[in-house]
């Protein structure tokens, strides 16, 4: 796959999940109208979607039903932003900006911004279990049935794991107790495979599930799930140096001012970089695995390596 058919292809996907999003979470005319405005001016305003393209991505790698897997997509990305909301809150990281705009507190209010994040990990919650119960409502419920009911809830318990103290709040709290400490090479990359990682992770693992991957099919995939997680990661330290607002859409050198460690402080900005295309290296040798089936979640890769926000 080509750079300009891989592009194409994340284009339609993102089209996609943009419009399921944007019919998923509605403002609605009730006493809490505003708690929907706050929802989806964070949840809608814009972004890679990295997460529901990669669900959608192995899905298309076994030849699943995407109908089956875009509520479990939609639902990690409302985890994710709900992250981001509570991540940039004073208590938290304290941002002003992000994707370009002020976060969610400067424009509703720390109470309000909190209240969204809290609805949209709820509302994450929802979704999947209205697909799971749909699910086992078919008026011919087989075997087959039942099997897809039980692979849908194990992606669940994947994307919970991932979002809970074992994932993405362990490893925020790793990263707070961290400020203003120097911290070795292996809690660091503790703090990344959990705070970053484990939303990588879950939408290749809860769509792979969902489609019935084999064993060996799993295991590769959660490699190089694992492989891209540090990958993103080491290249969001490195932006953090290099980028500006302008590239970013948020205040950069901010894990400089708050005295963080990251990949660049620990090993420096030229070794990050060696890092950064090893472990790209890595997950790509996993997914080659998959054949041509694969091409786009290798070209993925590659095209996270050289991303500028």
């Amino acid at each position: 796959m080509n750079r300009a058919d891989f592009m194409v292809k994340y284009e339609e996907w993102l089209e996609l999940v943009n419009k399921e999003l944007d019919r998923l979470v509605v403002e609605k005319d009730t006493p809490e109208k505003d708690i929907y405005k706050a929802m989806r001016y964070s949840l809608m305003a814009g972004g890679k979607r990295l997460r529901p393209v990669l669900s959608l991505a192995v899905c298309d790698v076994f030849g699943g039903d995407m109908s089956d897997v875009i509520p479990f997509a939609c639902a990690i990305e409302m985890i994710h932003t709900y992250s981001l909301i509570h991540d940039d809150l004073p208590s938290m990281d304290n941002d002003d900006y992000r994707r370009g705009r002020p976060t969610n507190h400067k424009v509703f209010g720390e109470g309000k911004a909190i209240l969204a994040g809290d609805a949209l990990l709820n509302y994450a919650f929802e979704i999947m279990l209205d697909n799971v119960l749909g699910s086992s409502k078919d008026s011919e419920f087989s075997s087959e049935s039942y099997a897809k009911v039980l692979r849908k809830i194990k992606a669940m318990k994947i994307i919970a794991n991932a979002s809970g103290t074992s994932g993405m709040i362990g490893g925020q709290v790793v990263d707070l107790e961290s400020e203003g400490k120097n911290i070795g090479a292996d809690l660091l990359h503790y703090m990344h495979k959990n705070k970053t990682g484990a939303l990588i992770k879950a939408p290749v693992l809860s769509s792979a599930v969902i489609c019935g991957a084999e064993k060996d099919e799993y295991n590769n995939l959660e490699k190089y799930a694992e492989n891209l997680g540090i990958a993103f990661q080491i290249k969001d330290d490195i932006l953090d140096v290099e980028g500006s607002l302008e590239t970013m859409g948020k205040n950069c050198h901010s894990d400089a001012a708050k005295m963080k460690s990251t990949f660049v402080t620990i090993y420096g900005l030229e070794k990050s970089k060696e890092m950064l295309n090893l472990v790209t290296g890595n997950a790509i040798k996993y997914i080659e695995e998959f054949g041509e089936r694969g091409e786009f979640l290798k070209e993925l890769a590659l095209f996270l390596v050289n991303r500028n926000n």
